[in-house]
């Protein structure tokens, strides 16, 4: 079992409590930000004319993501992947069911079927010298065109340097700029789409929040988005 393997097996029991501890500086919980990721890529692919039926969710953990991914329009399965058995245990406990499954990254073999891959805060914790095979891992399982949504935390932001310093788990990751994250993903088979970033206010100055999509290119917000499809 790898290093990272081992970490997040510790972490699985008490991952929903650190990652909570570290979010309650926001006024959000772990809900509001899988809702708005989702909400905000379900968007995306409207305007870009695609529809999606089957999402790969690399590095999938507990599965927060899941019923959120399973509620955008026209999707029908999820396969979730992990190195974490712990986390999957968590995760189909929570989620699985006939249109979830979720796998150890040993037992799942890309067959280029999948027409949506979707990651979060994931690629900062693979080693650097690794994420260039994780990418081609999704590219693998990926249909010709199927698209890619690359979520990580944006380091530019003070907010967000801040949240993964109280999270046990994320405080000695190292995080990708966007111009990193999109070098990585075009050197390994995609092609960019689109590059936007969310979650600028939080919950005290939600009021603001509508100014978010017109600020989406600007990177203030404490994630991005890096949408890609394959080539």
């Amino acid at each position: 079992m790898n290093t990272e393997a081992a970490d997040f097996d510790r972490y699985a029991a008490e991952y929903d409590a650190a990652l909570a501890r570290g979010l309650s500086v926001s006024g959000e919980d772990k809900e509001h930000f899988a809702r708005g990721r989702v909400d905000w890529l379900a968007g995306c692919l409207a305007r870009l004319n695609v529809h999606a039926k089957t999402v790969l969710d690399f590095g999938c953990g507990t599965g927060s993501a899941t019923p959120f991914l399973l509620g955008m329009p026209g999707m029908t399965s999820l396969v979730g992947v992990d190195v974490s058995a712990r986390s999957l245990d968590h995760a189909r406990q929570e989620h699985g069911g006939a249109a979830a499954r979720f796998q150890l990254f040993s037992e799942s073999q890309p067959d280029g079927t999948f027409d949506l891959a979707f990651c979060n805060g994931v690629f900062h914790h693979i080693p650097i010298t690794d994420r260039p095979a994780a990418v081609q891992y999704i590219a693998r399982a990926l249909r010709p065109g199927g698209m890619f949504a690359m979520w990580e935390n944006n380091p530019w932001n003070p907010g967000t340097r801040y949240v993964m310093s109280r999270i046990p788990f994320d405080r000695d990751a190292v995080t990708l700029t966007p111009r990193e994250a999109r070098a990585l993903v075009r050197a390994n088979g995609f092609d960019i789409v689109d590059t936007t970033f969310l979650f600028i206010f939080p919950r005290a100055l939600r009021w603001l929040r509508a100014l978010e999509p017109p600020l989406a290119r600007l990177p203030f917000g404490a994630q991005y988005q890096v949408l890609c499809r394959k080539r």
